[in-house]
């Protein structure tokens, strides 16, 4: 948690709408300049005044967010991979491939999930169940 005089001066420089709904989906305020916005809607932000490895954030599109839903080259420039937003360098900007459905849309994250990926397995398992056997009483 932040201390009281950072929280009141984010309230200050973002304004009481954004600093309610900070405070629900991510806990904390923050105040920094846009970066850029993805296909998805999800907006990134950065503050080189923060703490270090705390000065760039995402505010999802989507309230149920999931990892899974940020762009590889978002993904990059938000886990300081690169110093250049994919808005700024062209490399990481994204490019639908040929084989890419033409509507934006994300695979989700399932696991822990029934849909998670559970691999199937042809060999005889090494460890067996014990099985009490009860002896008759004489």
């Amino acid at each position: 948690m932040s201390t009281i005089t950072r929280t009141l001066t984010n309230l200050w420089r973002v304004g009481i709408k954004d600093y309610f709904h900070q405070l629900n989906y991510i806990g904390d305020t923050k105040a920094g300049a846009l970066i850029g916005t993805d296909r998805f809607g999800n907006k990134y932000f950065e503050n080189n005044e923060e703490l270090p490895l705390r000065t760039r954030w995402v505010d999802y599109k989507n309230h149920d967010f999931d990892a899974s839903q940020i762009e590889p080259g978002w993904h990059a420039w938000i886990s300081y991979a690169v110093d250049k937003p994919p808005s700024q360098d062209p490399l990481l900007a994204y490019q639908r491939r040929p084989w890419e459905d033409t509507d934006a849309k994300t695979i989700p994250n399932y696991t822990l999930t029934r849909g998670a990926y559970k691999p199937y397995s042809t060999v005889k398992s090494k460890i067996t169940m014990w099985e009490p056997t009860a002896v008759e009483r004489k």
